[in-house]
């Protein structure tokens, strides 16, 4: 099989080249420099918060903002299982539980009749996916973090620019994160940051993410301008990498309204010519930015591998958490969320990039108008 239509394409141009060049060829703070700051700008004015801090990974990124907010032993956070296991992870990085809520069928995320069974009193935070760039149910889960006092963090991995009317994802919460990796809406290759409006937990999480090192003068005696001053990673990201992240930030509302065009053509061929298949929706005033194309179909299996042997890549976004061996097998996770477990069994991720071509998107429709079961 050779493969025709692959799952994802980067989108890229002459700037971004230029731009990572400049950055080698001064010679200079290839790991720490300008470009870190310049970027961590870009992004706090695009998603509309006071601060960004910018990270080697999305998953450093919400190791970070955990630990910024003294998530740790003894503590539960309620996650969902139908993500990319870092969400649940992140949680046992800290030493504390992660708690998985089931899902609701529209946008994917988080239901929150689902959440408000799931709350203790050893619950400390929550963490909703904004699933594939549609925004999750984030309103009803804010409302229900502030009263139970409760610390809301958006992993908004997958939805860089989405938005529910004027609201950006990653306004919502106390922090949010975001990846860069490389089939996200802007990639630098691998890369996240954590937005918030708090300067307070914007200072910790730089500190986490360089050993604890501080540049403030701790005192008339401190001659370095340098200490380190508590516990922290190597979790920093390179300017060579922020100088790529910059030129991507600039294309990014081109990127979304690529992406958002040929996800409509998709769905305008697929409602046309298929009924077993379940296209994407979201909400009224919802604006995703499709970072992934998700169908739902009876009998996925078999066509997800019929359309292999017409060289079209086509991946499950997500097999569930709670359902992998180390949940499962090594801690022992019993939850049941009927929700998710059924999505999980119908859902397949579909190619899509923001250059895809309408005859590429047609020989991807035909395909699946052709599949028989």
């Amino acid at each position: 099989m050779s493969v025709k239509i692959p799952l994802f394409k980067i989108y890229w141009d002459k700037l971004d080249i230029e731009n990572v060049a400049n950055s080698l060829a001064s010679g200079l703070n290839w790991a720490i420099g300008e470009n870190v700051g310049l970027f961590e700008n870009k992004i706090k004015r695009y998603v509309g918060t006071n601060c960004a801090t910018v990270f080697n990974s999305g998953t450093s990124a919400l190791h970070s903002a955990l630990l910024a907010y003294g998530i740790g032993q003894g503590d539960e956070v309620i996650v969902p299982s139908f993500t990319f296991v870092a969400t649940a992870n992140a949680p046992l990085f800290v030493g504390a539980k992660p708690v998985f809520a089931d899902v609701e069928e529209e946008t994917f995320g988080l239901d929150p009749e689902d959440v408000m069974e799931r709350i203790t009193t050893h619950t400390k935070a929550i963490i909703p996916v904004h699933y594939g760039g549609c925004p999750c149910r984030i309103r009803e889960l804010k409302e229900i973090a502030q009263d139970n006092g409760l610390v809301l963090i958006e992993d908004a991995a997958e939805s860089f620019g989405a938005k529910i009317e004027e609201s950006r994802v990653g306004t919502f919460g106390d922090s949010a994160m975001f990846s860069f990796c490389q089939n996200k809406i802007i990639t630098t290759g691998d890369g996240g940051a954590v937005t918030t409006d708090s300067e307070q937990v914007r200072d910790k999480l730089e500190l986490i993410r360089s050993h604890g090192q501080t540049k403030k003068p701790l005192g008339p005696e401190q001659n370095y301008g340098s200490d380190y001053v508590t516990l922290g990673y190597n979790f920093r990201m390179s300017n060579i990498v922020a100088a790529l992240g910059m030129t991507q930030l600039d294309k990014a509302d081109a990127i979304i309204g690529m992406r958002q065009k040929n996800a409509h053509y998709l769905t305008s061929k697929l409602k046309r010519n298929d009924g077993e298949v379940v296209t994407p929706t979201s909400p009224s005033g919802y604006y995703p930015v499709y970072q992934m194309y998700t169908i739902r179909h009876p009998a996925r299996d078999q066509l997800m591998s019929h359309l292999f042997d017409r060289g079209i890549i086509t991946k499950v976004y997500f097999p569930p958490v709670h359902q992998s061996f180390f949940f499962r097998q090594v801690l022992k996770c019993s939850s049941r969320l009927p929700v998710t477990e059924e999505l999980a069994t119908h859902v397949l991720t579909l190619p899509l990039w923001p250059h895809m071509k309408e005859e590429e998107m047609n020989y991807v429709v035909d395909e699946i108008c052709s599949f028989r079961t």
